[in-house]
């Protein structure tokens, strides 16, 4: 016993012969096998280990859909498969594998780009698939479903109802509906015809040969296309062609038809439809040519009258514009003789218009400067009388002040007072005076003083 080395995506094949069970183990690891355990050799169908030596499918060099399969090639299995080794086919892109399951008896479904890894007792579903240009049945061998967008080209021999027989290449583009969350048994429904190819190709060979079978040949060679599309696809109910052909078998869906190319079958029709259509064209072409030139011939008369039309229609614009011309020299030399006196008199006009505006406006402002003059002058005399009016209007308060007060104090110092000052003598009229707050004041011109107290004497006369 020693360790089996496993990278990814690789395994052993190993049976317990005890209870005879298989199992895989994958890497990565290192796998030892115990004392009840063995390698176990799974065998493949013949055809199945030359479709994974190839990629996946096996066919003439002719069949353009080899190309899918090259991609998934591995090298090792060139030189030959170890049975004890895990079997591992690389999907490739748009494509689906089925993988059948014989001991639970069922069957999963693989889409691109995938690794698949068969179980012990797992095995491919090889589809045999027709080939060529025309289809042959079983031309090629594959473990994908090539699943689209892609598209299927075949010639077909038919016979029009005069038996005139043709041969017609068309290619149809076609693709399938699938649901990649969908459940198994949706999945396994793509697989439900194992030759899709032959079967689309059967059925719309079918409808063309039928559509074909009932026209006359001349027809089918003008309308040939219109016929040929709408005995593919078919008429809706509002008589428009449909857009698509889906088979619910297997979820095929063919979306447009190209008409590459249509012949007669026979030689010597060949040969006659060529020389008849060399001289159809030949007809053609000097119908053509003798519809360009006189064409061209009327053209040249139409341009010739065309270019006469618009000479005379040029000569009497030009008159036009002279008439214009005369009127407008008219009408300037006019201006001109009138322009002078005109603009002299609307001169004269303008400077008196100015003067008397000017004299207006020098009136107007002589009479603002007199009235701001006089308003000067009344403001000013009536601020002097208002000086004047509170300057009289304060010494007469002042005398009244000074009167009020006088006799303030009189009354104050009372009438016996003044008597007893006016008798007593000079020395106690002086002291009175200043307790009373009054001063003895000389009053003499230079020769006669006269005192106060001869004053106070005769006020107090006077007030008695």
């Amino acid at each position: 016993r020693s360790k089996i080395p496993l990278s990814k995506n690789e395994g052993i094949y190993i049976q317990d012969f005890q209870t005879g069970k298989v199992r895989a183990e994958m890497g990565p690891q290192s796998y030892m096998l115990s004392e009840v355990e063995e390698l176990w050799e799974k065998s493949l169908p013949d055809i199945t280990e030359e479709l994974l030596k190839n990629g996946g499918g096996l066919g003439t060099g002719d069949i353009r859909k080899m190309a899918y399969f090259e991609q998934s090639i591995d090298p090792q299995n060139l030189s030959g498969r170890d049975k004890t080794r895990v079997v591992t086919y690389r999907c490739p892109c748009n494509t689906a594998v089925q993988v059948y399951n014989y001991l639970e008896k069922t069957a999963r479904v693989v889409f691109g780009p995938d690794l698949i890894i068969l179980g012990p007792h797992e095995n491919f579903n090889v589809l045999s698939l027709s080939a060529g240009k025309p289809k042959r049945s079983n031309s090629l061998k594959t473990l994908c479903l090539m699943l689209g967008p892609d598209f299927i080209t075949d010639i077909l021999e038919v016979e029009t109802s005069d038996h005139a027989r043709l041969r017609i290449q068309v290619a149809f583009n076609n693709h399938f509906e699938y649901d990649l969350n969908g459940t198994e048994e949706e999945k396994s429904k793509l697989f439900s015809v194992p030759d899709f190819i032959g079967f689309a190709c059967k059925r719309m060979g079918a409808r063309i040969r039928a559509a074909v079978a009932q026209v006359m040949f001349d027809d089918f060679h003008r309308h040939s296309n219109q016929i040929l599309i709408t005995a593919v696809f078919g008429m809706n109910e509002k008589g428009q062609i449909n857009k698509e052909v889906r088979f619910k078998e297997n979820n095929l869906i063919l979306s447009s038809m190209d008409i590459q190319s249509i012949e007669p079958v026979d030689a010597k029709m060949r040969d006659s439809l060529s020389k008849s259509v060399q001289l159809a064209i030949e007809i053609s072409t000097n119908s053509i040519e003798a519809a360009a030139s006189h064409e061209a011939a009327r053209n040249e008369q139409i341009a010739r009258g065309e270019l006469e039309r618009q000479k005379l229609y040029n000569e009497k614009e030009s008159e036009k514009e002279r008439c214009k011309l005369l009127e407008l020299q008219a009408v300037t030399a006019a201006v001109e003789s009138s322009g002078q006196a005109k603009a002299e008199a609307q001169a004269q006009a303008e400077r008196i218009i100015i003067e008397c505006e000017s004299e207006i406006e020098a009136a107007k402002l002589r009479a603002e400067a007199a009235g701001i003059e006089h308003n000067a002058q009344l403001t000013t005399q009536e601020a002097l009388r208002k000086q004047e009016l509170d300057y009289a209007r304060n010494m007469n308060r002042l005398e009244i002040h000074k009167v009020k007060k006088f006799k303030d104090m009189i009354s104050t110092i009372g009438g016996n007072v003044l008597a007893a000052i006016a008798t007593a003598g000079p020395a106690n009229q002086v002291n009175m005076l200043k307790a009373l707050g009054l001063e003895s004041v000389l009053i003499t011109d230079g020769n006669s003083p006269v005192n106060l107290f001869d004053t106070a004497s005769g006020l107090v006369g006077q007030n008695q």
